[in-house]
């Protein structure tokens, strides 16, 4: 039946073709701008700060941190009642939200807290409760 025609032809099988442009149609409609794209980097920033600092591990780790300078993922884990996998994702969380930084030791990371970014976020964090920025009346 098909032996002088192309199978990927859209010839061949009519009903593919409209499929194809079906589920692209859905596809792309349902593909709008991502809702980060209507928010400033600075809130965007801030919000992604604010979602590493949401877990009580990870702040703990910060405080951690801020007291030794410096250490490895295991001086963590011996210090939190966390196993080093769930230390570790936190440490990950931290460090894409650009608060902490780590350095390859060998065959362990020295991580460290992130002096220039946190002094940015907490000038951006201080700057909204400026109250000059709140103009409220309310209660």
């Amino acid at each position: 039946m098909f032996k002088n025609q192309e199978l990927n032809n859209f010839s061949v099988f009519p009903w593919l073709a409209l499929i194809f442009i079906v589920i692209l149609r859905y596809t792309i409609k349902d593909m709008g701008a991502s809702k980060l794209d209507f928010f400033t980097k600075q809130q965007n920033e801030l919000a992604l700060v604010a979602k590493a600092l949401s877990h009580p591990a990870r702040i703990a780790i910060v405080q951690y941190l801020a007291k030794v300078n410096t250490c490895v993922c295991g001086d963590i884990v011996d210090k939190l009642p966390l196993a080093q996998p769930t230390v570790s994702q936190h440490l990950k969380e931290l460090k894409n939200a650009a608060l902490i930084k780590g350095t390859i030791e060998g065959n362990a990371v020295c991580y460290c807290l992130d002096l220039k970014s946190m002094k940015k976020f907490r000038d951006i964090f201080n700057g909204l409760l400026e109250p000059e920025n709140v103009k409220s009346s309310c209660c």
